[in-house]
């Protein structure tokens, strides 16, 4: 039998709570009523990202994504698919560094089904997987790259980065949706391998909130789950830890075929999970979150040198975050032009630190885009799983709010200072080039036709 305990509100969760539970196998289990709507959220992280793959064999974990939804040994093909729209519900899964997840918001009294498709294909994928499922399923993820990435203005800009920001060799060298060569390599064993190692019950955390009955929904997990065996052979993920400063700024050029100018960097910042690292979202937000921003406010409104500029944050908890800036110059204006304003108007803020105002606006921000995923029950439960996975509690989710809110004038201007600085930065330069004459256009777009074709 499942054993678990019941938690009570903590300070600071705005009333939420969450039950945790484990079962006989390993699997985690975390229970979050909320029966304001009669709909329930399922959501199945597997401890699995493109940080456990090896060289050779990148776009393994993505690849995998894909191939859950290619049926298991009761439901066939695109079954999963058919039964949860059939039902009324919704579903999808992602791949990141990180982690895999799946998930699918069911009307409530439909919640059994998903826990019953998503045991069944944790159980017993192998049995469906073959040849004709792989391939077809290869094919899709070239074409996704094809679409998302290798064909579109800027589309490689974050795969750059990334490559840039961590050295050759680094488990997050190399983005979740892998190289065409390492897709064309990859082996039907190759991929029964991952799937023994990693989509086992003690290597996942399993989440629903909704309008459950707790009692109920535990019975139908240790019903449809616990029969499965764990699996011991998972290999823990190369370390990713590397110096708080590049030490060095690192630069790129790239002449392509885009729209206008741009200039894209990659700033080393704390790793997720710590208070530094809510100290540098708030930061990122007062510099470029939105069109209130110190950056946008100089380069689009007054100095009108570009059309849009951003300061985000990429939360990772097992290497340094990165610090994303994307900025589309205007018309002719030269990339040079941006860059000496951006640091101007960082070294400012690392000098001066943000105002009152600007510090309630950025905690006001962030406290909303935090409310507004934990005040939907499929944005809860990949909050609880996050946390549960990446940090072990996922009781951490419920107040993290609180944590944002906690975090001072003081702090924000220490990891600015300490980590917003030319030599703790990877750039992008990207540098428009004349057009293709049309016969090479209209050769590239039948070669892309007869891809497409092919994938289908």
């Amino acid at each position: 039998m499942p054993m678990g305990h019941t938690a009570t509100a903590q300070a600071g969760s705005g009333g939420l709570t969450a039950t945790e539970h484990r079962l006989a196998n390993g699997l985690r289990v975390v229970l979050s009523e909320d029966h304001l709507t009669p709909v329930a959220a399922v959501c199945l992280w597997y401890d699995v990202g493109s940080r456990h793959e090896v060289k050779g064999r990148t776009g393994l974990a993505h690849l995998f994504e894909h191939l859950m939804f290619q049926g298991s040994a009761q439901v066939k093909g695109n079954g999963h698919f058919e039964l949860v729209q059939g039902a009324g519900g919704s579903l999808n899964g992602t791949t990141s560094f990180e982690r895999t997840n799946y998930f699918e918001t069911m009307p409530a009294h439909q919640l059994e089904l998903a826990l019953w498709l998503e045991a069944d294909r944790m159980g017993s994928l192998l049995a469906a997987l073959d040849d004709e499922s792989m391939e077809n399923q290869r094919d899709v993820v070239k074409n996704e790259r094809r679409q998302r990435y290798d064909n579109v203005p800027y589309g490689t800009a974050f795969e750059k980065l990334t490559a840039l920001a961590y050295p050759e060799g680094h488990p997050y060298h190399h983005t979740p949706i892998g190289s065409m060569a390492d897709l064309d390599a990859a082996t039907l064993e190759d991929a029964r391998a991952f799937f023994r190692t990693y989509y086992a019950p003690n290597n996942a955390v399993l989440s629903v909130v909704g309008d459950i009955d707790p009692e109920q929904t535990l019975a139908w997990i240790e019903k449809y789950f616990g029969s499965i065996p764990s699996h011991d052979g998972k290999q823990p993920p190369r370390d990713g830890s590397l110096p708080d400063v590049m030490g060095e700024q690192l630069r790129e050029v790239v002449e392509e075929e885009v729209p206008a100018r741009a200039l894209m960097a990659a700033y080393r910042l704390p790793e997720d999970g710590t208070r530094a690292c809510d100290a540098a979202d708030l930061a990122l937000t007062v510099l470029g979150g939105g069109e209130s921003s110190r950056l946008y406010n100089r380069l689009v409104r007054r100095d009108r040198t570009a059309v849009a500029a951003g300061f985000g944050l990429l939360r990772l908890a097992g290497a340094p975050s990165l610090g994303w800036l994307d900025v589309k110059t205007s018309g002719d204006v030269e990339v040079p032009v941006i860059e000496t304003a951006i640091d101007e108007e960082l070294a400012r803020f690392a000098e001066e630190g943000p105002t009152a105002e600007e510090m309630e606006r950025a905690q006001a921000q962030l406290e909303r885009e935090w409310l507004d995923r934990l005040g939907t029950v499929a944005g809860r439960a990949d909050e609880l799983c996050r946390y549960a996975v990446l940090f072990g509690d996922p009781q951490l989710a419920l107040t993290a709010v609180q944590r944002v809110l906690e975090v001072t004038a003081d702090e924000v201007q220490e990891v600015a200072k300490a980590r917003l600085r030319p030599d703790n930065r990877a750039v992008l330069v990207y540098e428009p080039t004349a057009p293709a004459d049309e016969t090479d256009a209209d050769q590239t777009d039948a070669t892309d036709e007869n891809d497409e074709e092919a994938a289908k």
